[in-house]
C-alpha cells in the first residue's frame, strides 16, 4: 500500500500526465481522446495533494465533494471507498471528471497550484469513477422507508439528475420526464462521443433506475401535459424544472438562412444524438467531408462543433472568435485539442454576412476585423470593429455555437411562474423556488448556460428544499421575485 511522502517531497513531483490518442489518429474516429489514468500514475498524482486542513478546493466544487478524503483513499488503493466518498455528493463522477472545468473551480482554489501546477482532480474522479464501473457498480441502496410522496422531475440533464437521485434516497417517489427520446439531456445530444461516450451516461442512468426512479421519454411537458395536470390530475406533490436552455442563439446576419448553416444544437444533436455519422442513419448532416467548415464561437461547444466536422472528414475546420484567446470561454484543454487536430483559430474577427449560390446553399462569409476595447459587462474587453478591414473567405458548411436561450413552452403555458426578461425563470438560488407553489427549478434554465457540475449543484439545492417543503408545507416565494425584471 502506498503513502503520502512527506510534504516537502509532495510538492517536487510533478503533475502526471494523462495517456491520449494521438492527434492524427483521433481525427478519424468519434473514440474517446482522453484514455484515462493507470493505478500507478493515478496514486503518484493523488501523492500531490498536500492534506491541507480547511481545503480550498472543496470550496470550489459546486457539490462540496470531500477531495481531500477520497485523494487520500486512492493513495491507499482503497479505490471502493474513494468511489463511496464521491458519490456521497456527486452521483454523476465519472461524467463530471471528464468534462466539468476543474480548472476554473476545485483545482483553481488547490494550493499546491500556487506554486506549480493543481492536483488533477478532476482526472482523479474519473480514475475513481471508471475503475468503479469496470469492476461492477454495485447497486445502490434502497431507502430505508417510502414517504409516499410523488415528485416530477421535468428534464434528463445533469439538474434533474442530481436532483432525482437525492429526491429517491430520501425515500419519495420519483418520475423524470423528457422530450426526447433518449435520456441525459445535453450530456446525450450536447456533447460528442470523444469527450463523454454515451455508454458512460446509460450507466449513470441505471444506476438510477436501480434506485427506483422511473423515467418517461418523449414527453414534452407545456405540449404532452402542462406543469398544472402534473399537479392535479397526475397527482405529484411538487416539481422540478430543469428544462436546461436549449433554444440556440443566431448571428442575425444576412444569409443567415442559407442552406448549410447549422445551429450548433442542430448539428451535435444530428451527430450524437442521432449518429449523423453513419450511413444508414435516419438524420445525416448534410455532407461535411471535403468541405470548408466555419463554427463562429468560442467556447466548448463551439470546440466540440469543430473537432466533430474534422471528424466528419472537413477539408478545413476554422473557428471564428470576434475576441482573443485570452477572452476564449472554452476550457484550456479542449482548446488545445482543437489546436493539435488542425482546428484554424481565426481570432479578433466578426462575421458580416453569408453568401450563396444559386441553389440557395452558403459558399462564402464576410468578415471584419475587430480590436479589443474596453470591457465590457462580462468582464471581457469588448470588441470593437476595424473600419475599411473587411474581407471575404469560401466556406460551404457553417455551425453557430454563439450560446443558448430557454425554451418558451414553459412561461406560455404556465403563467403564474415569473420569468426574467432574458426568459430565465425566477428561482431563489439557495433553494430553487419559483413563484408557484410547489414548483422548484434549477440549472440553465435558471442561470443560462453554465456548466455540468454548477447545475448538479443547483439540483442537489433544490432537492434538499423540496424535501423541507413535502416534510412542513411551508412555502415562501423566492425574494427575487419582487424584483425580477
Amino acid at each position: 500500500m502506498a503513502e503520502f511522502p512527506p510534504p516537502k517531497e509532495r510538492r517536487l513531483i510533478p503533475r502526471q500526465s494523462m495517456p491520449e490518442q494521438p492527434a492524427q489518429q483521433r481525427i478519424r474516429n468519434f473514440e474517446e481522446v482522453n484514455l484515462g489514468l493507470p493505478v500507478e500514475i493515478a496514486i503518484r498524482e493523488a501523492q500531490r495533494c498536500l492534506g491541507c486542513k480547511s481545503p480550498k478546493c472543496v470550496e470550489g466544487c459546486p457539490v462540496n465533494i470531500q477531495i481531500h478524503d477520497f485523494l487520500r483513499a486512492i493513495v491507499e488503493e482503497r479505490f471502493d471507498e474513494a468511489a463511496r466518498i464521491i458519490k456521497q455528493d456527486n452521483s454523476l463522477p465519472a461524467i463530471c471528471g471528464r468534462v466539468c472545468p476543474q480548472e476554473e473551480q476545485c483545482e483553481k482554489l488547490c494550493i499546491v497550484g500556487k506554486r506549480g501546477e493543481p492536483v488533477a482532480i478532476g482526472w482523479l474522479e474519473r480514475f475513481v469513477a471508471d475503475r468503479e464501473r469496470e469492476a461492477g457498480i454495485p447497486d445502490p441502496e434502497p431507502p430505508r422507508q417510502r414517504t409516499g410522496r410523488r415528485v416530477a422531475i421535468v428534464g434528463s440533464g445533469p439538474a434533474g439528475l442530481s436532483c432525482a437521485t437525492d429526491l429517491a434516497r430520501l425515500g419519495h417517489e420519483v418520475v423524470v420526464f423528457e422530450a426526447l427520446h433518449e435520456l441525459g439531456g445535453v450530456l446525450v445530444y450536447g456533447i460528442p462521443e470523444f469527450r463523454l461516450p454515451k455508454e458512460i451516461v446509460r450507466t449513470e442512468i441505471d444506476q438510477l433506475r436501480k434506485l427506483g426512479v422511473r423515467f418517461e421519454t418523449n414527453t414534452v411537458i407545456g405540449l404532452t401535459v402542462t406543469i398544472d395536470e402534473l399537479m392535479t390530475s397526475e397527482g405529484f406533490d411538487a416539481v422540478f424544472l430543469g428544462v436546461g436552455a436549449g433554444l440556440p442563439r443566431f448571428l442575425g446576419i444576412p444569409g443567415e438562412n442559407l442552406i448549410g448553416i447549422y445551429s450548433a444544437n442542430e448539428f451535435l444533436t444530428r451527430v450524437n444524438l442521432m449518429k449523423a455519422w453513419r450511413a444508414d442513419a435516419d438524420t445525416p448532416v448534410l455532407d461535411v467531408r471535403d468541405r470548408e467548415v466555419a463554427v463562429f464561437g468560442g467556447g466548448n461547444t463551439a470546440m466540440d462543433a469543430v473537432r466533430t466536422s474534422l471528424r466528419l472528414g472537413a477539408r478545413s475546420a476554422r473557428i471564428i472568435y470576434r475576441r482573443s484567446d485570452a477572452e476564449m470561454p472554452a476550457r484550456n484543454e479542449e482548446i488545445a485539442h482543437a489546436r493539435e487536430e488542425g482546428v484554424e483559430f481565426v481570432l479578433l474577427t466578426n462575421p458580416l454576412a453569408f453568401d450563396g449560390d444559386e441553389k440557395g446553399r452558403v459558399r462564402s462569409v464576410t468578415l471584419q476585423k475587430m480590436e479589443l476595447g474596453e470591457p465590457d459587462e462580462s468582464g471581457r474587453r469588448r470588441p470593437v470593429p476595424i473600419e475599411g478591414s473587411e474581407y471575404t473567405i469560401p466556406i460551404d458548411l457553417a455551425v453557430v455555437a454563439i450560446g443558448n436561450s430557454p425554451n418558451p413552452l414553459i412561461g406560455r403555458t404556465t403563467s403564474d411562474i415569473a420569468h426574467t426578461r432574458w426568459g430565465t425563470i425566477v428561482a431563489d438560488e439557495s433553494s430553487g423556488r419559483t413563484t408557484r407553489r410547489g414548483v422548484f427549478a434549477g440549472g440553465d434554465i435558471v442561470t443560462g448556460g453554465a456548466t455540468v457540475i454548477l447545475a448538479m449543484g443547483a439540483g442537489r439545492r433544490a432537492a434538499r428544499a423540496i424535501h423541507e417543503y413535502l416534510e412542513t408545507g411551508v412555502w415562501e416565494d423566492p425574494e427575487v421575485a419582487r424584483t425580477a425584471g
